[in-house]
């Protein structure tokens, strides 16, 4: 394995991704206490990220699955999400403890969802790398950014669970969490029709 495209594997992954790390924290977070909710989020984030690499990968292949002006759309992922989550906390979906109503914490293809909007951005970063890097540069990036993707699980996780951020996240995640999806799907939308 070439160290070159390894190091800049780890590089483009690490800034594409870093506001999947707050993501990941309120996603255990919200997950805390409740049974199997580190192996769904996990699994979420692994199904949301093969996602990005496969439409990324095909499309540096030149078989553009979503055309360009799509991918701002993409926002409504997190936009719905957010506000699907906003509607249960405005209207008293949590109990006194802060746990969230719904039993078992995030479910994995919320997770993968989000993850998949949100790295809706990182599509036109990876497309034009991949297309330059070749079939053997694309397979290295795809490697690198799948350990990493564990990396990742692991700082959101140890950052839920530091008790300070845990105690912030237990006591604000629930209106946290929806802000954030909310802001990413705004965001998205405007940057994207621009």
């Amino acid at each position: 394995m070439n160290a070159g495209i390894v190091g800049q594997a780890v590089g483009l992954f690490a800034v594409t991704n870093v506001d999947d790390i707050v993501l990941l924290a309120l996603f255990f977070a919200r997950g805390a206490g409740h049974r199997n909710a580190v192996p769904r989020i996990v699994l979420g984030q692994y199904l949301g990220f093969i996602a990005i690499l496969v439409v990324s990968i095909a499309a540096a292949l030149g078989a553009t699955l979503l055309p360009e002006s799509v991918i701002p759309f993409l926002g409504l992922l997190p936009l719905t999400l957010g506000v699907k989550a906003a509607w249960q906390v405005w209207r008293g979906g949590d109990d006194d403890t802060g746990e969230p109503a719904r039993p078992g914490g995030p479910r994995a293809l919320e997770v993968a969802a989000v993850t998949f909007a949100n790295g809706g951005d990182n599509l036109g970063v990876y497309v034009p790398v991949f297309a330059m890097s070749g079939v053997g540069g694309m397979s290295v990036y795809a490697a690198v950014f799948l350990v990493l993707v564990a990396a990742w699980c692991l700082a959101g996780r140890f950052f839920a669970t530091r008790p300070l951020v845990a105690k912030a996240l237990s006591r604000w995640g629930h209106v946290l969490l929806p802000l954030v999806l909310i802001g990413i799907g705004v965001a998205m939308l405007v940057e994207g029709l621009r």
